[in-house]
Parts: structure tokens; C-alpha cells; sequence
């Protein structure tokens, strides 16, 4: 039962590392970067804050979902999935998948680019457009949270 513990002990690590890296990009970083206050050149203080993050992020989504995979694997919580009651199991998959798409394909094959262009031609309704993004995905993040560690401990909405 140890290889459990450690499991979601990494789980619980790298969904922190993740997550608040979504919440300091959306709730410090974009504003500050929208108000000048990084420089002038919003797109090169973007660049620089998101290269230096986006591997961090890759590694944690890469750790979560091993971890979580291996969980649900070794304590068979596979018929979660099928209880609306486990609500949260299917919103953790799900956030997963979708923070795994954008960070693995959207951004590198086509955000990257397309935002790149924008950015340089329109940055405020651009960095508008990332920012009210960001805030989605935070917000799909903590409900996410909140319903598994909740849903974890016994609570739940049905």
C-alpha cells in the first residue's frame, strides 16, 4: 500500500505545481504583463515567464496522469466513472485531457503561432483573449479541486 501513498502523495505535488501555476499566470502575471508593468514588449515578458513554466507544467501534467492512471489501476476504481456521485473522477480526467491537449499540441503546434501573430498585431484585444482563457481554466481547475478533495473525504452533491 505504500507505492499508493507515494503515488498520490506525487499527485497531490504535481496538481499544486500545476494548478498554481495557472492561478499565478492568471491572477499575478497576465494582469501585471496587461498593465505595462513587465515592459512595454508584452509578447517577449509573456514568452519569457511561459518558457520558463511550460516545462514545469508539462512534467506535472505528465505526473498526474500517471499517478492518477496508476491509482485508479491499483485500488480498481474503475466503476467510479459510471457514479454520478464520483463526479469529480470524470472532472479530473477531463481537466487532464484538456491542459494535455493544449500543452503537448495546442500550444506548440498551434497556439504558439497564431497567438505569436495576434499578439503582434493586436496585443490588448490578444492578451484580453488569453486572459479570459486563463480564467476559465482556472476556474474549471478549482471546481475540480474542490470536488475531489471533497468527493475524496466522503462529500458529495447527489
Amino acid at each position: 500500500m505504500n507505492d499508493v501513498v507515494l503515488a498520490r502523495a506525487l499527485h497531490v505535488l504535481a496538481v499544486v505545481v500545476w494548478i498554481g501555476g495557472v492561478s499565478m499566470a492568471t491572477t499575478v502575471a497576465l494582469p501585471a504583463l496587461r498593465r505595462g508593468d513587465l515592459g512595454q514588449n508584452w509578447l517577449k515578458a509573456f514568452e519569457a515567464i511561459e518558457r520558463r513554466f511550460i516545462w514545469q507544467a508539462r512534467t506535472s501534467v505528465i505526473i498526474v496522469g500517471l499517478s492518477g492512471l496508476y491509482m485508479t489501476w491499483q485500488l480498481d476504481l474503475w466503476d467510479r466513472f459510471r457514479m454520478p456521485s464520483f463526479w469529480w473522477m470524470d472532472a479530473m480526467v477531463g481537466l487532464w485531457l484538456l491542459f494535455t491537449f493544449v500543452l503537448f499540441i495546442g500550444e506548440p503546434l498551434i497556439l504558439h503561432r497564431y497567438f505569436h501573430r495576434f499578439a503582434t498585431e493586436r496585443p490588448e484585444a490578444a492578451f484580453a483573449r488569453l486572459h479570459r482563457a486563463h480564467w476559465i481554466l482556472l476556474g474549471l481547475s478549482l471546481v475540480t479541486v474542490f470536488g475531489a478533495v471533497a468527493g475524496s473525504h466522503g462529500w458529495s452533491i447527489f
